[in-house]
């Protein structure tokens, strides 16, 4: 069940809780890194490593322009050709890891005007190749449906990195070292998967490569890459205004806000990942009907995990930010409270682009995702000189509403999906947790046991009141 491809539901299945274990693990792990950095670094050392690391993920894209993820498309359609793709793909990504690794290091530093970060510049371009490429030979293992694999070397890169930045914590703390063992950490994570995987692509490389392909692989990848710019664009632009108008203390502030959002935003992604081979495999056999039971069911799963998190996130927003990262962080609190406002949008946003991709639309979500960035960027320059974080977060909000919907009109003239319709129970669930939650917190009880209660009283509602979505959960079926 766990480590074998055998059914389609299996398959899925066995993807989701590989991805779901080692991304949950390696979060785990990382979000220990990231509040110890915090608390020890302060807000201005904090600040200038987040944003170091926010532009190496700016940077990251221009390395791949959608290699990756059109790489475990076409693999995963089972090619003959495959080994051919695999090896002009692999030499394609190398050229353009070692120009954007030029490009980051002499070019980046006239991006920012604080000192502190210029200095990390030329080190965060390692880490854009170590990232980019542990990101391709990934897409490998997931063309295969090999999650279990992706999953292993993930948490192995976390530990990596944990490892090390503990090190530098405790005995050399500064932006400056923990950038370095950050970078390193990311190089032995590459190197594993990299090993790993050397019996598909080292005799492909070797024997494969088809200058022929070069320009359909470009034409195949431009969409991806125009959205993967847009997009990693749109998640960055933040804090990189924020470098530019603001100082290294409010940077620390919007980190802090903003990274258990980021960390949020991976559970999605961890479903799209794992169905998405699949979906591609239903949509190249013209099973519509599958495709339009799969993306409801999934929808609607996504939008009855990001509601609560929402509702009881920004009730419990300022005694979240003081559990996590201490007194010195309390002004991010409204920050945080506000990002909150993304996690519908974006979560039901991961699922249906993954719709647009299986189609070979990406054009449409280009345009969607155009519309994102050019309003975040404008509205960034509009809202950050007087408001400062409030007023990124604000801007990010309305961009990733218009965004996300303007994708949801276009994938329902695809797929259709009334994913309200079908969460009245969810809804009613959702907002009677907040009630609780919101008493509770009046009378002074401990934020865990706020938390637990609040999670509690969702799921019992949802079994009190029969919801068809917990069906899909073997261990809870019996009891709806």
């Amino acid at each position: 069940m766990f480590f074998e491809n055998q059914t389609v539901k299996q398959t899925f299945f066995k993807n989701t809780f590989w991805l779901t274990f080692g991304t949950g693990v390696s979060r785990t792990i990382r979000a220990g890194l990231v509040i110890a950095a915090a608390r020890v670094l302060q807000t201005a050392g904090y600040g200038v490593f987040a944003y170091a690391l926010s532009f190496a993920a700016f940077f990251t894209v221009f390395s791949d322009i959608g290699l990756s993820g059109l790489l475990t498309r076409e693999l995963a359609k089972g090619k003959q050709e495959k080994e051919r793709y695999l090896a002009t793909t692999f030499y394609i990504k190398i050229f353009l890891v070692l120009a954007s690794v030029l490009f980051t290091a002499f070019i980046g530093p006239f991006f920012t005007n604080i000192e502190e970060a210029k200095k990390l510049i030329p080190i965060v371009a390692f880490l854009t190749a170590f990232d980019s490429m542990r990101g391709f030979f990934f897409s490998v293992v997931r063309a295969y449906n090999k999650m279990e694999v992706e999953s292993a070397f993930t948490i192995f890169t976390e530990i990596a990195i944990t490892s090390l930045s503990a090190l530098v914590l405790i005995f050399r703390p500064s932006s400056l070292f923990l950038t370095i063992a950050y970078t390193l950490g990311s190089g032995l994570g590459f190197l594993g998967i990299a090993l790993y995987t050397r019996k598909i692509w080292i005799p492909a490389v070797k024997n494969f490569f088809d200058k022929s392909l070069i320009k359909p692989i470009f034409r195949s990848a431009l969409p991806f890459a125009v959205m993967g710019l847009l997009g990693t664009f749109m998640i960055n632009i933040d804090s990189v205004i924020l470098g530019i108008f603001r100082s290294a203390e409010e940077l620390g502030l919007y980190a802090a806000a903003q990274k258990p959002i980021q960390l949020l935003y991976l559970l999605p992604s961890l479903v799209s990942a794992s169905f998405f081979p699949l979906l591609s495999l239903m949509v190249h056999k013209g099973e519509k009907t599958k495709v339009e039971n799969l993306v409801k069911k999934l929808t609607i799963g996504i939008f009855a995990l990001s509601l609560p998190m929402t509702i009881g996130g920004i009730i419990l927003g300022k005694e979240l930010i003081l559990l996590f990262f201490g007194a010195r962080y309390i002004g991010a609190t409204l920050t945080f409270q506000l990002l909150l406002l993304t996690l519908i949008p974006v979560f039901l946003g991961l699922i249906i682009g993954n719709v647009v991709f299986a189609y070979d639309m990406q054009k449409i979500f280009i345009k969607t995702t155009a519309i994102g960035a050019i309003l975040n960027t404008a509205l960034d320059f509009v809202f950050i000189p007087p408001y400062g974080i409030w007023g990124s977060a604000i801007a990010t909000i309305i961009a990733d509403v218009a965004a996300n919907s303007y994708t949801w009109i276009w994938v329902n003239k695809i797929v259709r999906i009334n994913i309200f319709k079908n969460s009245l129970k969810i809804i009613f669930s959702a907002v009677l947790m907040g009630l609780i939650v919101w008493e509770l917190k009046s009378l002074g009880v401990n934020v865990l046991l706020i938390l637990l209660s609040g999670v509690l009283t969702y799921f019992i509602s949802l079994i009190a009141l029969k919801e068809p979505l917990l069906k899909s959960i073997p261990v809870v079926k019996k009891l709806v």
